[in-house]
């Protein structure tokens, strides 16, 4: 099924990378903590219609985090160019869905369509309880060690609806074992924009589906709100029973949405 893999030489670091399948192309950003195997179960699903490219962001998984100020958007677009892919729809998970909105701004020219699962946002006020969770894991992470911190971090309110599946709990506390940590102790060079996505969200002319499961925490639900009200070819589509992950949680009806979007960019 994969048809290349490989290194991608972006701005400082190289990002790790596999394209399955041929058609349109569609980018798949996995989230904090994560790697570019927690969408194993979308591959069959959307390579069978389209060149599906997933990655491990700068800092995850096999993608090293490098020593220069960066942006994940232009990160994006630099692996576009490795792959010789001009335009690609863009699907983010959590802080993926937030790097693919900063790409929807940052290089609209670029981008097909637009789908945040539970996606973060620039600009947006994150309540006390959300910022105390990662300056725990940080201070864990200081104290004891970055596994320790991701243990935490898979314990924390963000995964609490994973632990109802013996099967997405597994999955999520591989995928977490095998990432390094040290995200939660290395400086952030990461340059934020400015105006912040929020605040330029209705500049986005693509068409764009807001997707966040029923039991998500309150910060992504109220993302997903302002997400579907300030881009204005956008809808919102709440996964009733789900959490954060419902591409782990429920693929075959997260294959389905997504691929009836993908098939609306192409009518």
């Amino acid at each position: 099924m994969i048809l290349q893999s490989g290194f991608a030489q972006v701005e400082g670091t190289r990002l790790f990378h596999e394209v399955s399948g041929e058609g349109p192309a569609v980018v798949l950003v996995h989230g904090r903590g994560l790697d570019h195997r927690m969408w194993a179960p979308q591959v069959a699903a959307l390579a069978t219609r389209h060149r599906l490219v997933r990655y491990d962001l700068r800092g995850f998984g096999r993608s090293r985090s490098g020593v220069n100020a960066y942006s994940h958007a232009d990160d994006l677009a630099g692996l576009l160019d490795h792959l010789g892919i001009e335009r690609a729809a863009v699907v983010g998970c959590s802080l993926g869905g937030g790097a693919a909105v900063n790409f929807a701004l940052l290089h609209p020219a670029r981008l097909l369509g637009l789908v945040t699962v539970g996606g973060s946002l620039g600009g947006y006020a994150w309540s006390r309880e959300f910022q105390d969770t990662f300056r725990e894991a940080h201070r864990i992470a200081l104290e004891s060690g970055p596994r320790a911190a991701n243990e935490f971090y898979l314990g924390s309110s963000l995964f609490a609806h994973a632990h109802h599946s013996p099967e997405v709990e597994r999955r999520t506390r591989e995928l977490l074992r095998d990432d390094d940590g040290a995200h939660w102790t290395r400086p952030d060079l990461g340059r934020p924009l400015s105006p912040p996505a929020m605040e330029r969200l209705g500049t986005i002319s693509v068409p764009a589906q807001v997707m966040v499961g029923e039991f998500d925490v309150p910060d992504m639900l109220a993302i997903a709100d302002i997400l579907a009200a300030r881009i204005p070819r956008a809808r919102k589509v709440v996964l009733d029973g789900l959490g954060h992950l419902p591409s782990l949680e429920d693929p075959a009806r997260f294959n389905r949405l997504v691929l009836e979007f993908l098939g609306e960019l192409q009518a």
